[in-house]
């Protein structure tokens, strides 16, 4: 018995010792991220920008695999289901706070199948429309449609999506009726607001930036809680609606029961990469900002995220059929 005690112990001892040296030896080969959306997009693109110093800080190859399909579930779900060894990590947007309320069967479940690592960055939509159209401001919008409820057109990038979301919340807050119109994207939503036959367009900063730019979109307000950089001049939308807040944000997930060692180790991976000047200056062209929290703050903000858009999505009646 005593004999068995001590092997016993001996044994989980030396478990324990493997396990720290496999933790501190990590990473000892090339970690794949999983992008849930097309090469080329948003989501690709900070993928992409933050993986190279992502690879110099952590010294192991970054392997995106892009699995595109249902606004992202089905990279979701190969990430939840990935082993919790810190070689599977998923690139994730806000859309995955939106789905857990907007699926009814997702494949998986965010908060029992994945933990946050950390965001890495976040920026405003923009509410724009052509420069010939009769509102200089955010207000004017609201007044028209305050005088002819459901008359004003938004076009989104599609039907739950977070653009679409924080064109819904604007609607419930400012209790005005918008009438939206879905598209498989955001280059054919501007394409028809330029060409006409939309009125406004709510669109990630980054997607109508060039537009603006150009003179050939007006901006009429950004929907984060301060102003933008990459918009000049361009007031929030909580000036005119107080306590309006919508943007889009980029993190970084992992399987759950990975190991917390593991998970710090890539948290700080992920800031010190983030801390860059070239990958900052890259992050504002897009109208972005870096964001750098812990794990911890991560899972709260993700939890907060999931209870504040079930009520716009409840309350507005948004489906995705």
């Amino acid at each position: 018995m005593i004999l068995s005690a001590v092997v016993c112990c001996f044994a989980a001892s030396s478990h324990a010792r493997a396990a720290a040296r496999d933790s501190t030896a990590y990473p000892t080969k090339p970690i794949r991220v999983i992008v849930g959306f097309a090469p080329g997009g948003g989501t690709d693109i900070a993928t992409r920008t933050l993986g190279g110093k992502l690879a110099e800080s952590l010294g192991q190859p970054i392997v995106v695999d892009n699995r595109p399909g249902a606004g992202g579930q089905i990279g979701n779900a190969l990430a939840a289901s990935a082993a919790p060894d810190g070689y599977t990590l998923l690139m994730t947007t806000s859309a995955i706070a939106i789905n857990a309320s907007l699926v009814p069967r997702l494949p998986y479940d965010t908060d029992r199948d994945l933990t946050g690592v950390g965001r890495i960055c976040q920026g405003p939509l923009v509410i724009a429309c052509r420069p010939d159209k009769p509102w200089k401001t955010l207000g004017d919008v609201m007044q028209a449609a305050k005088a002819q409820p459901g008359k004003l057109t938004y076009a989104s990038s599609g039907n739950g999506s977070a653009v679409h979301l924080g064109a819904e919340l604007l609607k419930m807050m400012a209790h005005v009726d918008l009438t939206h119109v879905p598209y498989r994207g955001a280059g054919p939503a501007i394409t028809d607001v330029l060409g006409g036959q939309v009125d406004l367009i709510f669109a990630t900063a980054g997607s109508v930036y060039k537009f603006v730019q150009a003179g050939r979109l007006r901006a009429l307000a950004v929907t984060s809680g301060s102003r933008s950089e990459a918009y000049a001049g361009v007031p929030t939308v909580a000036e005119i609606v107080p306590g309006y807040s919508a943007e889009v944000w980029y993190a970084v997930l992992a399987p759950s029961g990975t190991p917390q060692a593991i998970v710090q180790q890539l948290n700080t991976a992920l800031k010190k990469a983030a801390s860059g000047a070239a990958y900052r200056t890259a992050l504002e062209r897009e109208g972005l900002k870096v964001i750098a929290d812990s794990p911890q703050e991560m899972a709260a903000f993700l939890r907060a995220e999931e209870a504040r858009w079930r009520k716009v999505v409840t309350e507005a009646k948004i489906t995705i059929d």
